[in-house]
Order: structure tokens, then C-alpha cells, then sequence
């Protein structure tokens, strides 16, 4: 086969495996990415809901903070197990990759011994001599050297390429080593967190058991502060709405179409712009915080026969926490509101976030704040100790996800 032909065959084989070998590391790192961010989500849970056993929460309200720990902990033994199995599968290509590269390289070094022994045998300049002048005509000498200067060229490449194999041999026996200690470390991580979720289990377990004896009163319960949410929700849309009527009046536009949106100055505008393109990259409303309940409407996360109807998200964080602003803006209200505590308004453009269940606010109606900046202090539940700040966002008077906006909510 020409030399030609074997560079493209061998640079095809390496770039395939280049591929794969990308693809697999690509995955292992997203996966590991994935499991420190549940890791420090867990620790999260037990700095802002379980630090302090002496503070004795409600029966309803332990059994949340729970079973969102347990879910969180199942997420992580589950995507640990995936690195694990991935890992599996990168041993089992990499102990493949040593048998093929040392029978390869057994090979390559058998050809090259026979190649000295029969260079040896004919290393004398006389022989080379008598082989050039034993050549019938000048073209058939011409063809014999370039054999001779090919034959040493090519004893020469496959001196490189055993040295090239070795060095893939040690590497690849390197790589493989680390894998097996890699997989041994999840798989003692995975034991502790197993033996962990165990715990967590029966608790929950006996938990539910006494909730259960009394489900209809828990189930009103849910139904309860499902309402109470609703009745908050109703008064900040209300606000909203009066907002984008004003900024409509003053702007003199009156036609329907234009009052279901605020009416934009060129610089409310630009603000809004902004905001859109900071999608996904938005700060938390909190510097330390965990979502015990996301947006939308869901199963109440212990009775799931019960179906919750959340407009944003609910943070978990540490008591007396400051709450900051997410991005530029204008405080659009402060509002006391029925059985909500204090809350703050931010316009950005034709957005607004808002942020509920302060105890304490810094800003005041028509104050422009900063990305950071704090407005308040969120309010701590004396009855179950719980610090937890409802955070929405809308558009217009059409609420949106959170965690499309806040960095990996």
C-alpha cells in the first residue's frame, strides 16, 4: 500500500477516536458539573433549612424541607451513577485501546528487527555498489536508488511510529489508571449519599405517616395559603395593571392594543432591551438561597393530590437576609399587602420583578436602583422559623418563568 494511503488511513482512525474521546470527556464533564452543582445545592438545604435543630418548625413545614432534600439527593445519586456507568464504558475502551496498541506495537518492532537484520546483512558499501552496477540500463539504476534511499526512509518512519506508540501505550495506561480511581471516588461518594437517603427516607416515611392521620386538615391547609397566594397575586397584577394604564394616559394613548403594554419612553426602551438580553444571566434576588417551589402549576410537593398554582418561585434563605435587585431599574411600588407583609415593585422597561415577604424595605416609589443593590430584608416566620421570599417576574401584566432568567435557577 502506498505511504500516502497509510498517512490518510491513520490520521482517519486518530480523528475518530479524537471524536469519541471528545464526545465521552464533553459528557463527563457536564455530568460532573451537574453533580457539584446538587452537591452544593444539598449543602444549600442544610445550611438554610436543617442547621438549626434547636428552632422547632411546623410538622407541614419539616416534611416539605424534606422531601425537596430528598429529591435533591436522589438527582445526585442518580447522575452520579451515570458517571459512574460512563466511566465503565471509557475503562472498557481504554483497556481494548492497550491490548490493540501492544499487539500494534509487538508487530511494528518484530518488522523492524527483521528490517536491521537484513539491513545488517547488506550494510556493505560494496554490496550497495554491485547492486547499483548490476543494473541493466541507467533507468533500472535510477529506480534501484531510489529503492535503497526509500528503504532507509522508511526504516526511519517506522523507528518514529514505535516511538509514537509507546508514548500512546503509556498515556492511554495513564488515562486509564485515573478512570478507575475516578469511578472508585463516585462510588464511595454514592455509597455515603445512599446510606444518607436512607435516613432522610424514613423520616420522611414516618413524617407522612402522621400528616396521612391527618390529611383533610393538612389538605386545607394547602388550599388555605393557596388562596391567601392568589389574593396577593391578584393585588400585584392589579398594580401592574393600573402602571401600564397611567404610563398609557400620560403618554396620551388611549386605544385598547396600547393598554395591555406600558407605553416606553426611547429610554425605557433601551432598559428593557437590556433586561431581554440578560436573559439567563440575571443575579439571585438573594446571595444564598435553594427554590423549595418553582413556577407554574404543580402537585403540592407532599400531598399530590393536591394541584398548587405558583406565579413565580419561592427562595428558602438565611434569616435576615438582604434582597437585592436584579438589574436596573425603577421601583414601580411599595405595597403592604393582606397576610404578604411588605413588597417591592422594580420596573424594567416593559418588565417588572417583584419581590414579596420583606420584613424591612430600603427604597421607596420612583427611586432608581442597581443591579445588587439591596431594597429590603426578607421576613423570617416566627410560628416555623421559615425565611423564604416569593420572587415573580412579569411582562407586561403576563408573568414568566424565573429560572429562565436567574443564572442557573
Amino acid at each position: 500500500m502506498h505511504k500516502k494511503t497509510y498517512t490518510i488511513i491513520f490520521l482517519l482512525v486518530f480523528l475518530l477516536s479524537s471524536i469519541v474521546s471528545f464526545s465521552q470527556s464533553k459528557k463527563q464533564q457536564e455530568l460532573e458539573e451537574r453533580r457539584q452543582e446538587l452537591s452544593r445545592e444539598i449543602k444549600q438545604i442544610n445550611d438554610l433549612l436543617f442547621k438549626n435543630k434547636s428552632q422547632q418548625k411546623t410538622q407541614t413545614s419539616l416534611i416539605e424541607d424534606l422531601s425537596y432534600k430528598v429529591s435533591v439527593r436522589q438527582n445526585l445519586i442518580k447522575i452520579t451513577n451515570q458517571q459512574a456507568n460512563l466511566l465503565t464504558r471509557e475503562i472498557n475502551t481504554n483497556q481494548k485501546k492497550i491490548t490493540e496498541l501492544r499487539d500494534e506495537l509487538q508487530t511494528l518492532k518484530d518488522n523492524y528487527a527483521k528490517m536491521i537484520v537484513t539491513s545488517y546483512k547488506s550494510k556493505s558499501e560494496q554490496s550497495r555498489v554491485m547492486f547499483l552496477l548490476s543494473s541493466s540500463n541507467f533507468q533500472q539504476a535510477y529506480k534501484r536508488v531510489q529503492y535503497i534511499n526509500q528503504y532507509a526512509e522508511y526504516q526511519k518512519e517506522q523507528g518514529e511510529l514505535i516511538k509514537v506508540k509507546t508514548l500512546e501505550l503509556q498515556e492511554t495506561n495513564t488515562a486509564l489508571l485515573k478512570q478507575k480511581t475516578d469511578k472508585q471516588k463516585l462510588i464511595d461518594e454514592n455509597r455515603v449519599a445512599q446510606r444518607e437517603l436512607e435516613v432522610e427516607l424514613k423520616q420522611q416515611q414516618s413524617l407522612m405517616a402522621s400528616i396521612n392521620k391527618n390529611l383533610n386538615n393538612y389538605t386545607a391547609q394547602i388550599r388555605e395559603k393557596q388562596r391567601e397566594a392568589d389574593q396577593i397575586d391578584r393585588e400585584i397584577e392589579k398594580i401592574i395593571r393600573e402602571a401600564i394604564a397611567e404610563s398609557n394616559k400620560n403618554k396620551g394613548t388611549t386605544t385598547a392594543a396600547a393598554s395591555k403594554g406600558f407605553a416606553l419612553t426611547p429610554e425605557d426602551k433601551i432598559l428593557a432591551d437590556n433586561f431581554v438580553s440578560s436573559k439567563g444571566k440575571l443575579p439571585w434576588p438573594v446571595e444564598k438561597g435553594v427554590v423549595k417551589l418553582g413556577y407554574g402549576k404543580q402537585p403540592h410537593p407532599v400531598v399530590k393530590t393536591v394541584m398548587i398554582q405558583s406565579n413565580g418561585v419561592r427562595i428558602a434563605t438565611e434569616e435576615n437576609a438582604p434582597i437585592r435587585a436584579v438589574f436596573n431599574g425603577k421601583v414601580l411600588a411599595v405595597q403592604a399587602i393582606k397576610h404578604g407583609n411588605l413588597s417591592v415593585l422594580i420596573q424594567h422597561g416593559n418588565y417588572v420583578t417583584v419581590y414579596k415577604n420583606l420584613s424591612k424595605v430600603y427604597v421607596k416609589k420612583g427611586d432608581n436602583v442597581t443591579t445588587k443593590q439591596e431594597i429590603g430584608q426578607v421576613f423570617t416566620n416566627p410560628s416555623n422559623k421559615e425565611t423564604i421570599l416569593n420572587f415573580s417576574i412579569f411582562k407586561e401584566s403576563a408573568t414568566q418563568n424565573p429560572a429562565d432568567w436567574i443564572y442557573k435557577m
